[in-house]
Protein backbone atom coordinates (compact mmCIF):
# COMPACT_ATOMS: atom_id res chain seq x y z
CA UNK A 1 0.00 0.00 0.00
CA UNK A 2 2.97 2.58 1.07
CA UNK A 3 4.81 1.27 -2.11
CA UNK A 4 1.54 2.26 -4.59
CA UNK A 5 1.33 5.77 -2.71
CA UNK A 6 5.22 6.36 -2.82
CA UNK A 7 4.30 5.20 -6.87
CA UNK A 8 2.08 7.80 -7.12
CA UNK A 9 3.11 10.39 -5.58
CA UNK A 10 6.43 10.41 -7.86
CA UNK A 11 4.59 10.20 -11.20
CA UNK A 12 2.41 13.30 -10.31
CA UNK A 13 5.58 15.04 -9.30
CA UNK A 14 6.86 13.85 -12.31
CA UNK A 15 4.21 14.97 -14.46
CA UNK A 16 3.96 18.29 -12.81
CA UNK A 17 7.96 19.29 -13.90
CA UNK A 18 7.13 18.19 -17.63
CA UNK A 19 4.29 20.68 -18.21
CA UNK A 20 6.26 22.92 -16.70
CA UNK A 21 9.31 22.50 -18.91
CA UNK A 22 7.32 22.17 -21.88
CA UNK A 23 5.44 25.44 -21.17
CA UNK A 24 8.70 27.40 -20.50
CA UNK A 25 10.58 28.12 -23.75
CA UNK A 26 14.00 28.69 -22.44
CA UNK A 27 14.41 24.98 -21.48
CA UNK A 28 17.15 23.31 -23.40
CA UNK A 29 15.15 20.14 -24.23
CA UNK A 30 12.39 21.35 -26.21
CA UNK A 31 14.05 23.74 -28.59
CA UNK A 32 12.54 23.03 -31.77
CA UNK A 33 15.72 24.02 -34.01
CA UNK A 34 19.50 21.82 -34.05
CA UNK A 35 21.95 24.67 -34.92
CA UNK A 36 24.32 21.43 -35.65
CA UNK A 37 22.41 20.49 -38.31
CA UNK A 38 21.15 23.07 -40.48
CA UNK A 39 17.86 22.44 -42.63
CA UNK A 40 17.26 24.26 -46.02
CA UNK A 41 14.15 24.85 -47.25
CA UNK A 42 12.75 21.80 -47.91
CA UNK A 43 14.02 19.97 -45.04
CA UNK A 44 17.09 18.48 -46.19
CA UNK A 45 19.89 18.03 -43.11
CA UNK A 46 23.44 19.34 -44.55
CA UNK A 47 26.30 19.24 -42.85
CA UNK A 48 27.36 22.60 -43.56
CA UNK A 49 25.12 26.11 -43.25
CA UNK A 50 26.32 26.82 -47.32
CA UNK A 51 25.03 24.71 -49.72
CA UNK A 52 27.22 23.13 -52.31
CA UNK A 53 26.35 21.59 -55.94
CA UNK A 54 27.57 18.07 -54.69
CA UNK A 55 24.68 18.10 -51.83
CA UNK A 56 22.11 17.18 -54.66
CA UNK A 57 24.12 15.57 -57.07
CA UNK A 58 23.43 12.00 -58.40
CA UNK A 59 24.44 9.28 -55.62
CA UNK A 60 24.48 5.51 -56.09
CA UNK A 61 21.19 3.99 -54.28
CA UNK A 62 22.69 1.37 -53.00
CA UNK A 63 26.29 0.10 -51.63
CA UNK A 64 25.60 -2.92 -54.49
CA UNK A 65 26.70 -0.85 -56.90
CA UNK A 66 29.92 -0.83 -55.42
CA UNK A 67 30.50 -4.78 -54.65
CA UNK A 68 30.25 -5.44 -59.10
CA UNK A 69 33.35 -2.79 -59.39
CA UNK A 70 36.88 -4.53 -59.74
CA UNK A 71 39.61 -2.53 -57.39
CA UNK A 72 40.88 -0.79 -60.59
CA UNK A 73 37.69 1.09 -60.93
CA UNK A 74 37.24 1.82 -57.84
CA UNK A 75 40.48 3.17 -57.35
CA UNK A 76 40.11 5.15 -60.60
CA UNK A 77 37.33 7.47 -58.69
CA UNK A 78 38.17 9.96 -56.85
CA UNK A 79 34.91 10.04 -54.38
CA UNK A 80 36.03 6.14 -53.67
CA UNK A 81 39.28 6.88 -52.75
CA UNK A 82 38.72 10.36 -50.62
CA UNK A 83 36.57 8.02 -48.61
CA UNK A 84 39.38 5.53 -48.29
CA UNK A 85 41.38 7.82 -47.09
CA UNK A 86 38.89 9.17 -44.20
CA UNK A 87 38.07 5.90 -43.40
CA UNK A 88 42.19 4.91 -43.06
CA UNK A 89 42.68 8.41 -41.19
CA UNK A 90 39.86 7.74 -38.42
CA UNK A 91 41.46 4.03 -38.14
CA UNK A 92 45.16 5.84 -37.73
CA UNK A 93 46.26 4.20 -40.66
CA UNK A 94 46.15 7.33 -42.82
CA UNK A 95 47.69 11.31 -41.92
CA UNK A 96 48.15 12.92 -45.39
CA UNK A 97 45.64 14.97 -47.38
CA UNK A 98 42.01 13.62 -48.30
CA UNK A 99 42.26 14.52 -52.00
CA UNK A 100 40.74 11.51 -53.37
CA UNK A 101 44.16 10.55 -55.00
CA UNK A 102 45.51 7.10 -54.66
CA UNK A 103 49.49 7.92 -53.51
CA UNK A 104 52.28 6.07 -52.35
CA UNK A 105 50.96 6.88 -48.26
CA UNK A 106 47.35 5.83 -49.11
CA UNK A 107 49.11 2.49 -50.20
CA UNK A 108 51.60 1.97 -47.24
CA UNK A 109 47.96 2.77 -45.27
CA UNK A 110 46.83 -0.11 -46.80
CA UNK A 111 49.96 -2.15 -46.11
CA UNK A 112 49.69 -1.60 -42.30
CA UNK A 113 46.12 -2.37 -42.30
CA UNK A 114 47.02 -5.75 -43.90
CA UNK A 115 49.21 -6.33 -41.31
CA UNK A 116 47.70 -5.17 -38.19
CA UNK A 117 44.87 -7.51 -39.66
CA UNK A 118 46.91 -10.79 -40.69
CA UNK A 119 46.70 -9.95 -44.12
CA UNK A 120 48.65 -10.95 -47.27
CA UNK A 121 50.57 -7.39 -47.47
CA UNK A 122 50.87 -6.21 -50.93
CA UNK A 123 49.32 -2.82 -50.01
CA UNK A 124 46.37 -3.00 -52.55
CA UNK A 125 42.72 -2.77 -52.27
CA UNK A 126 41.58 -6.45 -51.98
CA UNK A 127 38.05 -7.54 -50.57
CA UNK A 128 39.28 -8.47 -47.19
CA UNK A 129 40.53 -4.85 -46.71
CA UNK A 130 37.22 -3.41 -48.06
CA UNK A 131 35.35 -5.50 -45.33
CA UNK A 132 38.15 -4.51 -42.54
CA UNK A 133 37.04 -1.07 -43.04
CA UNK A 134 33.53 -1.44 -43.94
CA UNK A 135 33.51 -0.02 -47.34
CA UNK A 136 32.25 -1.56 -50.21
Amino acid sequence: MCAKLVTILLVTVLLGFCDKARASDDHPLFHSTDPLAPRDEWGVLHQSPTLYPTDFAHRAGSRWYFYFKSRHELLADPAYVGALQVVLRNRGYYCGPIDGIMSENVSDAIARLQKNHTQRVNGQLTIPVRRALNLP
